[in-house]
């Protein structure tokens, strides 16, 4: 085994990789000191609700493209072939059911944190622990994904460690909280279009080393590192089509669907109509971006072939791997490994400030303007820009304890993962099944979580302690659940066959594909029984406009008096309605959790129906569900 090579970078490296950092910089100067100057918080956290449609679109690709995607990819290709690249498939329901459900609840709620959500359908409590969730796993995971490639990049190239995370880190707090959201997405337009010039670069200069485009496709064949479909329909194996277009859409769901960094961009659309129309845009170039991330992966392989970095020793893991690749390419073009490091470190940025913005949004709308009502909005534009510099100083604090952690950084990574499922279930167990009440989603939600970390650890430990071997560090390990980096990385897995895992150990060795879905269904089926047990609630006691009829429409065959005993039946369109044109507020919830409203009006009377309304933002329909 051969010593880390270490490779260096040129002057002209340096040059574009600070002038990725000034312009980002310079972005968010100029939000700050244009327009309304981030004077209120409809201004720091919506963006005013003024965002067109491509702007939103590409920030949320940039979010879902990190830095551990951008280097994991590729390792994945290298490694075990493409199967992975029928994650694809996943895309179609991960954004269309996201465009045409959670879109049109969130957006004609008017809402600015996707936790206020769980206060109207549920109560305060369901809101708190959904916030608190939230902030513990986005706290852990941002000073790892900040810390990982930047020790990446340290140990292939000898770029000075704390001076990447701090110009990184630094950088990102200046933008987030001098220009607010609008600066983020901004930025997010910069650094994608960075990422993608970064990933072609490679791909074309590698594919031209390699002999051309035929000759990178034969020894990627004569490698086996082209997958065929595999249908196999056991959730054990790691990746199969079943596993990657299914599990796959869980996993978009859970990040766009209800992540708040994703569904703040929603909701900072000028109109609903926009808003869905991004989720649109987005699909075809995510499509792109995972077929880069392929390509240059098959490069890679076309270079080393099975004589790869890793196995020589040059390298300590495979996302190092990729970097060693990138500098080997670029070894006689100064600059271009500059440029691959400034898509890097776009992916890193466009991630961290999605959390910074998000994490200021949650913490400001659940738990401290609910306690604070009188609070100016001066004051409260000036403890949301606060926040968000806490929130900076607090990943740098992270990606430090990160340095410490070693191998237990695994673990850390785990946890994002792992929470994001049982986020998902929560909101899922709100939205689409009327009868579910507060008690049933307090249980669900904990039972989610408890089942979670058991099959996530137990996974984790069962591996280390049957194969013999250490725990891998993090840069090599995907993040189980959330696509915004986990569905990029890679897992170690022993090649040597094993016999088929019975009892626990079967549920210990779940695909991470299907962790999403399964720690989902779980809140789902915890929160229904208990909601049963307890008392389920009905339809006309709950917030108007809280509950999707999925259950209505796919029970079309019932008759309508069975289907209204069962779940709802009333249309979206004619729940928002009854909204009024004041702001947002909150409806007042007795102990037991059931909603009653501030002012109760009679609507309809002409024809002797009431319904009650409740004081939500009145958004104009532009679509039709």
């Amino acid at each position: 085994m051969g010593d880390i090579v270490q490779m260096h970078f040129t002057t002209v490296d340096y040059v574009i990789f600070a002038l990725l950092l000034v312009a980002s910089a310079g972005i968010g100067l100029f939000y700050a000191f244009s327009g309304g100057r981030q004077r209120t918080t409809q201004e720091f956290l919506l963006a005013d609700r003024s965002m067109s449609c491509l702007p939103v679109s590409l920030s949320l690709l940039a979010t879902f493209q990190s830095a551990v995607a951008i280097l994991g990819v590729p390792s994945e290709i290298y490694t075990y072939g493409t199967q992975y690249w029928f994650l694809g498939c996943s895309y179609f329901l991960g954004l269309l059911i996201p465009a045409h459900v959670f879109i049109p609840v969130f957006y004609r709620l008017g809402l600015s944190s996707t936790y206020q959500y769980l206060e109207l359908r549920f109560n305060k409590a369901v809101r708190i622990c959904g916030t608190v969730t939230f902030i513990f796993q986005m706290v852990i995971y941002m000073g790892v994904v900040l810390y990982a490639p930047a020790l990446a990049l340290n140990a292939v190239t000898g770029f000075d460690l704390w001076g990447g995370v701090l110009a990184i880190g630094l950088v990102c707090t200046l933008y987030t909280t001098l220009g607010g959201l609008k600066a983020v997405i901004w930025t997010d337009v910069f650094q994608t279009i960075v990422m993608f010039a970064g990933q072609l670069a490679v791909i074309v200069v590698g594919t031209q080393q390699a002999g051309g485009i035929s000759e990178v496709w034969k020894k990627a064949q004569n490698g086996s590192r082209i997958s065929g479909l595999d249908l196999n329909p056991d959730p054990l194996e790691r990746h199969t089509f079943w596993t990657l277009a299914l599990g796959g859409v869980f996993l978009m769901l859970a990040l766009y669907g209800v992540n708040q960094a994703q569904v703040q961009r929603y909701l900072s659309s000028r109109t609903e109509k926009e808003a869905i129309m991004s989720c649109y845009v987005v699909f075809p170039c995510q499509q792109v971006v995972l077929a880069l991330g392929c390509l240059m992966g098959l490069v890679m392989y076309a270079r080393y072939e099975e004589d790869s970095p890793l196995d020589k020793g040059y390298v300590k893991t495979n996302d190092q791997m990729v970097l060693y690749f990138v500098m080997d390419v670029f070894r006689d073009l100064p600059g271009l490994s500059g440029l691959f490091v400034a898509c890097l470190f776009s992916g890193a940025l466009s991630t961290i400030s999605s959390a910074f913005n998000s994490l200021a949004t949650v913490t400001m709308e659940d738990l401290i303007k609910p306690y604070f009502p009188d609070m100016t909005e001066a004051r409260a534009t000036l403890l949301s820009k606060g926040l968000a510099l806490g929130y900076g100083l607090v990943c740098l604090g992270m990606a430090y304890i990160a340095s410490l952690m070693g191998s237990v950084l695994q673990a850390a990574l785990s946890i994002f993962g792992i929470v994001g499922g049982p986020l998902l279930g929560l909101f899922c167990l709100g939205m689409f099944f009327p009868w579910a009440n507060s008690i049933g989603a307090l249980v669900g939600l904990l039972g989610g979580l408890v089942m979670a970390f058991w099959v996530g650890f137990g996974s984790l430990f069962g591996q280390s302690q049957a194969t013999g071997t250490p725990v891998p560090d993090v840069t090599a390990f995907p993040d189980m659940s959330n696509t915004t980096t986990a569905v990029m990385t890679t897992l170690i897995t022993s090649i040597t066959p094993k016999p088929r895992p019975t009892g626990v150990q079967a549920l210990y060795s779940l695909s991470y594909m299907w962790y999403c879905a399964h720690n989902s269904a779980t809140v789902v089926v915890v929160g229904l029984l208990v909601s049963f047990l307890s008392g389920p609630w009905k339809e006309k006691d709950l917030t108007p406009g809280t509950v999707f009829p999925v259950l209505g429409t796919l029970l079309f065959f019932l008759p309508e008096r069975y289907r209204e005993k069962l779940c709802c039946v009333t249309p979206l369109e004619s729940k928002s309605k009854a909204m009024s044109t004041q702001p947002y507020q909150m409806a007042k919830k007795e102990s037991n959790g059931v909603t009653h409203f501030q002012d109760e009006e009679k609507i309809g009377e002409e024809d002797g129906t009431t319904q009650p309304s409740c004081k939500l933002a009145k958004v104009e329909q532009e679509t039709a569900l």
